[in-house]
């Protein structure tokens, strides 16, 4: 068994070093567990950035070679915000998901995620809110001591050093990083950016160029809104006549009704009934438990882009609640940007979900979930105002 495996992360500015080291952590730590064995280590195509990886399990050998589509530059270069342009963003954020409606739709989907979108906007008003309490008691302070004419310009300071130090703790606090994920969805109404687009369009032609290769099976794998941009990726092979029947989708922890309940998500909307009408074998893979992403949310269904005949992803549940110890949750509690990430992790308790099994194990994305079923807590209500066509 050969498999080429080609990764899109979320929205991440941090070079893909980072998911060949978790790779090789939690592997070793599932592998342990489940009891096969599983070596990282270096792959044959140098192109991109990648690793590779064998298995042996019960006997059977697999090989894999990962390769991380890269777009953290582009999410870098979205993060680049002043303080004050970063506020800007709030404002305009907020009107695009309170003024087109898709706020109070993606409410009645899931509550976790849209709150978790809120929670950047709160955090920044906080702050904004003690900022200005803490200039407004010094500069009364000072007033006090010698006149209003000093008393303003120590005020003014005093709130500006406060939004500064309050971005210095970003890194703990994810208010500033979370603004500029949901901001950079949201820009444009929804549609996606012109350096965006031609990223897609050159990940398209590297599927296609990986799938003419001698591989049994190519996984395209897209994890939080890297979800949506595998789908548009492989929805423009399809509508080319390129989606090669080896090549299979896997989505994890996905948030497309972020981005697809938006009114000028047009192109998305289009490329997920494009792909719902392919023949591509898709998985999606959520959890309840996941705050982060829109948990068994059919992302075809929900934004009203089903085609006719049907179609659109096998929506099963991580079910962190059972694939999980009660210790583990205890210690992942809380921490939810962490378990926005748990599926490319070693799950102490495995069911038929296991990551490393699928992108370097024996079989196939569809024959090992073929005859499974969707599970019972999918959402397929067609929420969205906007649809396809």
């Amino acid at each position: 068994m050969r498999r080429r495996v080609l990764y899109i992360p979320g929205y991440d500015p941090i070079p893909p070093r980072r998911y060949r080291e978790l790779f090789r952590r939690e592997g070793a730590a599932q592998a342990d567990i489940s009891g096969y064995h599983l070596k990282t280590g270096p792959r044959a195509d140098r192109t991109g950035f990648g690793w590779g990886a064998v298995t042996v399990t019960d006997g059977r050998q697999a090989e894999a070679e990962f390769e991380v589509l890269v777009w953290s530059d582009i999410v870098a270069g979205s993060m680049g915000q002043s303080i004050a342009a970063t506020y800007a963003q709030l404002a305009r954020t907020a009107w695009a998901y309170i003024g087109s409606g898709a706020l109070w739709r993606l409410m009645r989907l899931r509550r976790g995620p849209v709150l978790a979108a809120l929670y950047p906007i709160m955090a920044l008003l906080i702050q904004a809110v003690i900022a200005t309490l803490a200039g407004w008691l010094a500069g009364w302070l000072i007033a006090l001591i010698a006149g209003w004419w000093l008393g303003v310009p120590v005020a003014l300071g005093v709130f500006l050093l406060g939004l500064r130090q309050w971005r210095k703790l970003d890194g703990r606090i994810f208010a500033y990083y979370l603004m500029h994920d949901y901001a950079f969805t949201a820009q444009n109404g929804g549609a996606y950016p012109p350096a965006l687009e031609t990223r897609i369009r050159q990940f398209s032609d590297r599927v296609s160029e990986v799938a003419a290769g001698d591989w049994d099976e190519v996984l395209v794998i897209g994890h939080s809104s890297g979800a949506y941009i595998a789908v548009s990726v492989l929805a423009e092979l399809a509508r080319q006549g390129r989606l090669d029947g080896k090549i299979s989708l896997l989505t994890l922890g996905h948030v497309v009704p972020m981005a697809s309940f938006l009114p000028a998500a047009r192109a998305l909307r289009r490329d997920l009934h494009d792909l719902a009408a392919s023949e591509i074998f898709w998985l999606d893979v959520t959890a309840p438990g996941d705050a982060c992403s829109f948990g068994l949310c059919d992302p075809v269904a929900v934004s009203r882009c089903v085609p006719e005949g049907g179609g659109g992803p096998l929506v099963i549940s991580a079910a962190f609640t059972k694939t999980l110890s009660a210790g583990k949750l205890a210690e992942l509690r809380g921490r939810w940007f962490r378990l926005h990430f748990q599926y490319l992790c070693a799950f102490d308790r495995p069911g038929k979900y296991d990551y490393f099994q699928i992108t370097s194990g024996p079989m196939t994305l569809s024959e090992r979930f073929q005859d499974r079923a969707h599970s019972p807590g999918r959402i397929a209500a067609p929420v969205n105002r906007w649809g396809y066509p």
